[in-house]
């Protein structure tokens, strides 16, 4: 456990670092754009982020030119730290678990973890709860206390994605920070979890994503998000009763499809299975690919490849995966280069 003192100098660092040299201007890389390009992806289409702990992975979406959005790229993340389950305080290393909204103005071109940006957390459903905490960012380097730590490169590459959708006229980018794919699979491996009623709520909001490839309409209510609600979102407050409602007609037959495939799936995986134990991280996780560097490099090693002068946090916790993950994702597409 870091000390206070420690956390509040990691914390500050988050937030403004020793100046600004330009690195938020960096141009895109050419290959990212060829890759765009490929997707009928332009750098001024909008964004969208998913971000799942268990698989330590980031998702960056772009609305392509049939309006609906395509993966661009799967960056593996290098740190986070805590468990899986949401942040409800502040300095309980948990990364944060919900949805966000991020606006310019949480962009941070001076972080002394190279670059980041500010998820909103608490936002307004969580204040509604008394959750706590502050500067809950991604951002570079491989060190965390209740961060997404993307690597240097990786970071460059994400907060160029956002800068140029803003530059183009985005107002935000929504950011779905989860537990993990929420497959029927997974959701059935984790079923015994005091967060499972949560985390059903979280995976209303990926399935309206899933079904329809386009970011969820978001609003909150009592203790949970609604999402694509016909009518003005006005009508709910996060923490007050529900108003009546009805998902927007279109969506809701795409969203009851899937949600019928999904229960019969996570039906037949229950009752073929007996409850998996609970499992807890040491400190957060680590992608498998990093993870596999650092037992081979060491942590002063990987230091230099990935985070500059930043230390990695907790590289003895990093190692100790609990669900045993050893092999590279075939989804992660970003790039691990040694410098």
């Amino acid at each position: 456990m870091a000390t206070a003192i420690g956390l509040l100098a990691l914390l500050a660092g988050c937030v403004v670092g020793e100046g600004d040299d330009g690195r938020h201007l960096q141009p895109l890389p050419v290959k990212l754009v060829s890759q765009m390009s490929a997707k009928g992806m332009s750098q001024a289409d909008p964004i969208f982020i998913r971000i799942f702990k268990k698989e330590s992975e980031l998702e960056v979406w772009k609305r392509d030119r049939s309006g609906r959005y395509a993966l661009l790229k799967t960056y593996p993340m290098c740190r986070w730290s805590g468990q899986l389950g949401p942040k409800t305080r502040e300095g309980d290393r948990q990364a944060p678990e919900g949805i966000y909204t991020v606006t310019p103005d949480l962009m941070n071109p001076r972080s002394q973890f190279y670059l980041s940006f500010n998820l909103g957390y608490p936002n307004a459903l969580e204040r509604s709860q008394g959750f706590t905490g502050s500067a809950l960012m991604v951002h570079g380097a491989c060190t965390s206390a209740g961060c997404f730590a993307m690597t240097d490169d990786g970071v460059t590459e994400i907060f160029g994605l956002a800068r140029e959708a803003f530059a183009a006229g985005q107002k935000s980018f929504q950011v779905q920070a989860l537990p993990f794919r929420m497959s029927p699979e997974n959701m059935a491996a984790h079923r015994s979890s005091p967060h499972m009623a949560f985390w059903r709520n979280l995976k209303e909001g990926y399935d309206h994503f899933e079904a329809t490839r386009q970011p969820p309409k978001v609003a909150a209510c009592e203790a949970r998000y609604v999402f694509d609600a016909a009518g003005d979102s006005s009508r709910f407050v996060a923490g007050s009763q529900c108003p009546a409602y009805e998902i927007e007609p279109a969506i809701q037959t795409l969203i009851s499809e899937r949600r019928a495939s999904d229960d019969r799936r996570f039906s037949a995986l229950t009752s073929a299975s007996a409850p998996s134990p609970v499992l807890a991280y040491a400190d957060g996780g680590m992608h498998a690919d990093f993870r596999k560097m650092l037992k081979e490099m060491g942590p002063e090693r990987l230091q230099s490849v990935v985070a500059g002068r930043v230390e990695i946090s907790r590289p003895d916790a990093a190692l100790l995966d609990p669900y045993g993950a050893t092999a590279s994702s075939s989804e992660a597409t970003g790039s691990i280069a040694v410098r």
